[in-house]
């Protein structure tokens, strides 16, 4: 896909600082829109897009259509500017975030992204395509989850990318920061999983 297209798809104005938060999302929830919130605030960024994924290659089970996923998103997004929710790795034709990050920043060179997740996937960051690569590439942002501090803080990225991690007290920098950097925020918590959420919606044997 040309340049032009992927602008086409993802507009972006330059000079933006753009957190980026991938996921299946399915369903979303309000964890998601809280990291959304938080990091926006935090680590100094003028908008944060949901990428919404066709599929998690770390999970088993297929999501449900992504359209249904989009409408969910958007729904529970609202009418905003500051928060979105794009299907652009099913256009790129991406499986892997490090792909779906190349594309992006060559097509928008004059735009600052940071890569941002919960601290359940900074725990298990080392099993991503590439993950090295991500992390030398764009800084990345990680807003706490219930329960998942300890073990982020001590995982395997925390720790081979320990000399890039920024204090806390400088996180507002994160979205001008260059690669690779890192910052891990503390913040009131919703206790929220997707998982969860599908199970309660999944119909009970017997009723």
């Amino acid at each position: 896909m040309s340049i032009v297209a992927i602008r086409s798809v993802l507009p972006l104005a330059a000079g933006q600082k753009v957190g980026l938060l991938g996921g299946s999302f399915d369903p979303p929830h309000l964890g998601h829109v809280h990291i959304a919130k938080v990091a926006k605030r935090k680590f100094g960024l003028d908008r944060v897009i949901w990428l919404v994924s066709p599929g998690n290659p770390l999970k088993a089970h297929a999501p449900a259509p992504l359209v249904q996923r989009l409408q969910a998103c958007s729904d529970i997004l609202g009418q905003t500017p500051y928060y979105t929710a794009s299907d652009v790795e099913t256009v790129l034709e991406t499986r892997y975030t490090a792909e779906t990050l190349s594309m992006l920043r060559q097509a928008h060179r004059d735009v600052s992204f940071t890569w941002l997740m919960g601290a359940d996937n900074l725990r298990q960051f080392h099993k991503w395509e590439n993950w090295k690569n991500i992390a030398r590439t764009v800084p990345i942002g990680v807003v706490a989850r219930p329960e998942q501090r300890v073990a982020a803080r001590h995982s395997i990225a925390a720790k081979i990318f320990r000399f890039a991690r920024l204090p806390e007290r400088a996180s507002h920098t994160l979205g001008a920061q260059t690669a690779p950097s890192w910052c891990f925020v503390n913040c009131p918590m919703v206790n929220l999983s997707s998982t969860e959420l599908r199970a309660a919606a999944a119909p009970q044997n017997g009723n």
